[in-house]
């Protein structure tokens, strides 16, 4: 197959059955997102949320997009802007690594660091000023991946879908990271209607509270951690705990 756009390439990742680990009496498969033009699943997010901001007329030729992001969401969105033509200015924790970085810049992005220290309500919080930044940018648009119904949207229509037919319905549990939500909140709504046995498993770095949520139905103390893209500091809206 010839593309016409690297666009064209995001979405039906191949399935990998691994045969050289111990997975016990379980057969294990990994979805390989990294496969994706853009090297993560966020490809598929950000193309989701910037079309359906351009058919709600909420995004206009030549506006300013401007994203919230810890992790690679940030460069889904600059391969998606980078191809339709829009500036892109990103607020990133400073704990994103420099490669990342230095990849955004590359690519034409208006990187803008903010404290890792801080949590939500802070001013330098990077939600709060990238929140901020397109309120004082005229014909901008906020993507808002924590909020964004478009986000999983994209995994119940096209995730799931590829999931279950890669498996013809054969899955008893799924492992997943948050860090917006969007996976976790788009499989489960698949996942519900069409096989409600499937359980769900959160993979969370220590320092995160959205394991202590799920396990204990509680806020746990914010520690730090530093991977990159999953654990929050509040549990986000998308995902269905």
């Amino acid at each position: 197959m010839i593309a016409d756009s690297v666009l064209d390439l995001i979405g039906h990742t191949p399935l990998l059955r691994l045969n050289h680990l111990d997975t016990g009496s379980c057969e294990l498969l990994l979805k390989l997102e990294n496969q994706n033009p853009g090297g993560s699943i966020k490809d598929r997010v950000a193309l989701s949320m910037i079309e359906q901001a351009e058919r709600s007329g909420r995004l206009l030729p030549g506006g300013t997009i401007i994203e919230a992001t810890a992790g690679n969401t940030g460069l889904g969105l600059a391969l998606i802007a980078t191809q339709k033509g829009y500036p892109l200015i990103l607020v990133v924790p400073d704990k994103m690594s420099q490669e990342k970085i230095f990849h955004l810049r590359a690519l034409g992005v208006d990187v803008r660091l903010t404290r890792s220290d801080v949590t939500k309500g802070h001013p330098d919080y990077y939600q709060d000023y990238a929140l901020r930044l397109a309120a004082d940018i005229p014909g901008s648009f906020y993507i808002d991946q924590f909020s964004n119904l478009a986000n999983p949207l994209v995994h119940a229509t096209g995730t799931a879908v590829e999931l279950w037919e890669q498996t013809e319905g054969h899955i008893d549990a799924i492992v997943v990271g948050v860090g917006s939500g969007g996976t976790l909140g788009g499989l489960q709504q698949f996942f519900h209607q069409h096989s409600p046995k499937t359980e769900f498993v959160l993979a969370d770095p220590c320092g995160s509270i959205l394991a202590d949520v799920v396990e204990h139905g509680r806020y746990g103390e914010v520690g730090s951690w530093l991977v990159e893209g999953i654990g929050e500091d509040f549990v986000p809206p998308l995902a269905d705990f």
